[in-house]
């Protein structure tokens, strides 16, 4: 991913980590049944909501990526099996002096990460198989160094 993303950063960025995810409630709006799909409706739409007031756009699919510079949203491709195939677009982006804090908690078989930024905070999930305490640790080093 960071070689397709080369062409969509600014000059001398670099991408430190990446991470597939989702606005927190998009598997529980897919679950059957209607008060699963209300419920996870309604956590995603809260969490896009954040997500706008923190300056980020959401999508789905969707890459979130952290850069020496910025934390972005890159619209992805993926594969039947979820995996990543390719970006297709940079979505949204905030700079690393206006994001507060990135945690990570664990959740059944994934995890939530929560972006704060701009006073305002962004949940996502993240799949099992995706580093998001990485991602959160390299955010701390980053922060660090601003």
């Amino acid at each position: 991913m960071k070689e397709e993303a080369r062409p969509l950063l600014e000059d001398g960025e670099e991408i430190i980590a990446s991470i597939v995810a989702q606005p927190r409630g998009t598997t529980t709006s897919r679950v059957g049944g209607l008060g699963p799909q209300s419920i996870g409706g309604a956590w995603a739409g809260k969490s896009k909501k954040g997500a706008d007031a923190a300056g980020l756009t959401l999508t789905n699919p969707m890459a979130l990526a952290l850069s020496d510079k910025r934390l972005i949203v890159f619209g992805i491709e993926t594969s039947a099996m979820g995996k990543p195939k390719a970006v297709k677009e940079l979505v949204s982006a905030v700079p690393i002096g206006e994001v507060e804090s990135i945690r990570v908690k664990r959740l059944l078989v994934g995890k939530t990460l929560t972006v704060s930024a701009n006073g305002a905070e962004a949940k996502l999930e993240v799949g099992a198989g995706q580093d998001a305490k990485g991602l959160a640790e390299q955010f701390e080093r980053v922060k660090a160094g601003a």
